[in-house]
């Protein structure tokens, strides 16, 4: 059986990745990864790892995962806001129909004052937007 394996492992961390080189071609018969870069996607830097050196098409298949790892964020950040509505709608749901009163004394404070700031940002960024 063979594996179709990448050329390149991206080991995903909170602003970027670790870039490994895949390789199985070795002697062993193993699988080794070999760190070749780190990523960081807020400053959109690459740096090599050690004293290595990318070739063209690692820095290319780097900048792709790149922009497609951005985009992905970008949709989960939309989801979680759209999930956050539907959250919304059912706490609303089960504080009028289900709740008791000691229930609703533990969080009311703090999701008011949640509210209220989320209010108050778009509001803020509809005016500007008009």
């Amino acid at each position: 059986m063979t594996l179709d394996l990448p050329e390149l492992y991206f080991r995903t961390r909170d602003n970027g990745a670790a870039v490994f080189r895949v390789d199985a071609a070795n002697r062993e018969g193993r699988l080794d990864l070999n760190q070749i870069a780190v990523v960081n996607l807020k400053k959109g830097e690459i740096r090599p790892h050690g004293d290595g050196a990318l070739t063209e098409e690692e820095e290319a298949a780097i900048r792709a995962w790149m922009e497609e790892r951005e985009a992905l964020l970008a949709r989960r950040t939309i989801d979680d806001i759209l999930r956050t509505v539907d959250h919304l709608n059912l706490t609303a749901q089960w504080a009028q129909s289900q709740a008791s009163d000691d229930e609703l004394e533990l969080f009311t404070d703090d999701l008011l004052l949640a509210m209220h700031d989320l209010r108050t940002v778009l509001v803020k960024k509809k005016v500007e937007r008009l």
